[in-house]
């Protein structure tokens, strides 16, 4: 089953209606390899259905993020990017210097969560963290 039609019968088992707009802002996410911004998706769906606009865009995110299906996070572009999160949840290590992205695996922020539930008796929720530094090719360079 792909990521998006997980997604879809989600929405569908909690009892949201799958509007065509809707429909076709999840396609646009799902089929973007990496991560999305809401104006890449709305130029993407606006090729199929021109009469979309950038608050149903941001209205559908937000849904979509509340139910926990998308994440939401900077990568250091100056706008917010979004992925669904049935792709596996994952974080990024940016370089300020060169733009590099490194994926990292979720289950390497399962000792920080820990720390934090047991220091602070508080449960971190970390569906998407970005970390900004220098790659070791970048701080070679200095």
């Amino acid at each position: 089953m792909t990521h998006h039609h997980k997604v879809v019968e989600a929405l569908q088992q909690i009892g949201y209606r799958l509007t065509p707009q809707r429909m076709m802002i999840l396609e646009a996410i799902a089929d973007n390899d990496g991560h999305i911004s809401a104006e890449e998706i709305l130029e993407t769906v606006r090729a199929e259905y021109p009469y979309l606009d950038i608050s149903t865009v941001y209205r559908t995110l937000d849904l979509l993020k509340t139910l926990h299906l998308v994440s939401e996070t900077d990568l250091g572009r100056g706008h917010a990017q979004y992925e669904l999160l049935s792709k596996g949840l994952h974080h990024h290590l940016i370089c300020t210097e060169c733009g590099k992205i490194l994926d990292v695996e979720n289950s390497f922020l399962d000792p920080l969560r820990r720390s934090i539930d047991e220091t602070y008796d508080f449960h971190p929720e970390i569906e998407h963290l970005a970390i900004f530094g220098i790659c070791s090719k970048c701080k070679d360079a200095v």
